[in-house]
């Protein structure tokens, strides 16, 4: 829908050719031994270098573009433990030379090996062969390329050896989750400090005009709770549920907001040890409440004064957390109740949550049957909010689904969630014992739609028992937003 937000979507298409590097990369070199490097010869980057190929693994393009040779390289197998991921990274850093995962492109990271003139493998584990003898004679020193001899800023996107080989060349390098420069505080803060550095992107990234755009957003662009401008996977949220005031409805209303803040803080840390993503925290607030009553219009649907909610989101956004506007709208439209809360929206750290259970249709009431919404109404809902995070450049936002039963989203192939500024989370609700639990979440797993992240729900009362945050994180497919009701 718009340039600034043009190719971050979850997998973006990779052409297969390598954009070449603009200038003679292999004309000069810089010899690397003992973490010193002496740069021969002076290789001009352009502004923005985007090397991409679909063919090939992060750390082989990284390898190609930052070095000329290593006649000694690091080496692990597909399916290597943590421990042993950690090793060989040690390796590549202490002995400066690239390290390579080898797996299904075993053929691809041959071909480097005799581009790189080796002649040893310091191997981790099981490794297949290389055609190259495993040594351990102390290895001899690597020769870098002109590229990394530059005060170039190097992204890279890809595996833990894309960026230990990138690290091992003497570069100044930022990883990346996934190839959007705005994916990371730490890239962001990159950019920002130095705007006139060189660019050097190295792996899925879009091409060069994509990501020139996303580099200007990530200058411009407020950043979320936690840094960057993406929500996942740069982060995982870890949110309390409920309205303020009433503890009847979760359990972030059963204190005040500075206590609110310090209790989802303590339930954020306990996933900290265990997940692989930094862990956010976040207030899902129930800005419109399902009636037993039909109320003012006969809506059967409460709408808490945006005013009344305005002090938990400014506190939240000084403490760090994210917050999601929850609506149950009964016989309203769900798009006409988040106009209501245009200026909340607007804020860079809140996100909208659609909670179909309680959308009635016409001739229905609260807890005679369980509500649900018509693909297109999401799909207005989505249209407006994306155009409102373009409109007022801001930052990536959660847009949050939540489902248990499988008619609650209607026919999810008929969900848009192509909207680039907006992240589509499908959060399942379901409560129970873990059979119960689990049976739900496969059900909502089985056919989702393309470009979504996945939510959970644990209850404290209605589950039995409450999953531990490790036994959370042990979901399959893995949550990335997890809400405590």
């Amino acid at each position: 829908m718009t340039d600034q937000w043009a190719g971050p979507r979850a997998h973006p298409g990779i052409v297969t050719a390598v954009i070449l590097l603009v200038g003679a990369l292999t004309a000069s070199s810089v010899a690397v031994s003992g973490g010193a490097a002496s740069q021969s010869k002076s290789v001009a980057l352009k502004q923005l270098t985007v090397v991409r190929d679909s063919g090939v693994s992060g750390a082989v393009l990284a390898s190609r573009t930052l070095f000329d040779s290593a006649p000694t390289v690091v080496a692990f197998g597909a399916g290597a433990s943590g421990a042993d991921v950690g090793r060989a990274r040690n390796l590549a850093a202490e002995n400066h030379v690239p390290m390579f995962e080898v797996g299904d492109d075993v053929t691809a990271v041959k071909d480097e090996l005799t581009r790189l003139h080796t002649t040893g493998v310091l191997a981790v584990g099981d490794v297949p062969d290389l055609g190259v003898p495993v040594s351990d004679d102390d290895p001899t020193p690597a020769v870098a390329s002109g590229a990394a001899g530059q005060d170039a800023l190097v992204l890279v996107a890809g595996g833990p050896d894309a960026l230990a080989t990138a690290e091992s060349s003497g570069a100044s390098v930022v990883g990346l989750p996934v190839g959007d420069p705005r994916a990371s505080g730490e890239a962001v803060a990159a950019l920002k400090e130095h705007p006139e550095r060189p660019v050097l992107a190295i792996g899925a990234f879009g091409d060069e005009k994509t990501v020139a755009t996303q580099i200007d957003a990530a200058r411009t662009v407020t950043e979320l709770p936690g840094g960057g401008q993406l929500m996942f996977p740069g982060r995982r949220i870890v949110a309390l549920y409920g309205a303020p005031g009433t503890a009847d409805l979760g359990p972030l209303g059963a204190q005040d907001v500075d206590a609110s803040i310090r209790r989802v803080k303590r339930a954020a840390r306990l996933y900290d040890s265990i997940s692989d993503a930094p862990v956010v925290p976040a207030f899902e607030i129930i800005a419109t409440v399902a009636s037993a009553a039909p109320g003012d219009g006969g809506n059967y649907t409460n709408m808490t004064d945006p005013a009344a909610l305005r002090p938990w989101i400014d506190a939240a956004e000084k403490a760090g957390v994210y917050v999601t506007l929850d609506l149950q709208p009964g016989r309203m439209d769900f798009l006409k109740q988040a106009k209501k809360y245009r200026d909340l929206l607007r804020r860079p750290h809140v996100g909208l949550a659609l909670d179909p259970e309680w959308r009635l249709k016409p001739d229905q009431q609260h807890l005679t049957q369980i509500g649900s919404v018509d693909p297109a109404e999401v799909n207005r809902t989505a249209d407006w909010l994306a155009a409102l995070v373009h409109r007022d450049n801001l930052p990536q936002k959660a847009f949050v689904l939540h489902q248990f039963d499988a008619a609650m989203l209607g026919d999810r192939k008929l969900l848009d969630t192509s909207h680039p500024e907006l992240a589509t989370v499908i959060h399942a609700d379901g409560h129970g014992t873990p059979p119960v639990k689990m049976q739900t979440w496969r059900r909502i797993v089985r056919g989702l739609p393309p470009n979504v992240w996945l939510g959970w729900k644990n209850f404290y009362t209605e589950d039995s028992p409450t999953f531990s945050p490790r036994r959370t994180l042990r979901v399959n497919p893995e949550p990335w937003f997890i809400s405590y009701q």
